[in-house]
């Protein structure tokens, strides 16, 4: 896929659940829109799968696709915060994300779990 299709068709989708975490927690950010694999840019993918990691900065809700690329995050903050925005996340209809670490931006993180 060509690069500039891979960034529009990720940007899509990474608002698509950006929007979703905002309706959960009031504030949310896109993150990725394409990753590369086996040297191929492409799009971020459909799923979206929701985690709470931290950050030097707090604790994070992200919303990944099934690889863990990160598409959306919330602001960090406190572990209580965080746990709140992620249960209404998964009210909502997102589903836990079941791996062990996602990515963000040229990091990896550990999945939070309860």
């Amino acid at each position: 896929m060509q690069y500039f299709r891979a960034v529009q068709e990720g940007k899509r989708r990474a608002a698509k659940a950006q929007m979703k975490l905002f309706d959960a927690g009031g504030f949310s950010m896109l993150t990725l829109t394409t990753k590369k694999i086996s040297g191929e840019f492409l799009p971020v993918g459909e799923e979206e799968y929701g985690a709470i990691i931290t950050t030097d900065d707090g604790y994070v809700v992200v919303v990944v696709d099934d690889g863990g690329y990160t598409k959306a995050q919330s602001k960090a903050g406190e572990q209580d915060e965080a746990r709140e925005i992620y249960k209404k996340l998964l009210q909502n209809g997102t589903e836990q994300f079941g791996g062990g670490k996602v990515v963000m931006w040229a990091r990896e993180y550990p999945v939070i779990r309860d």
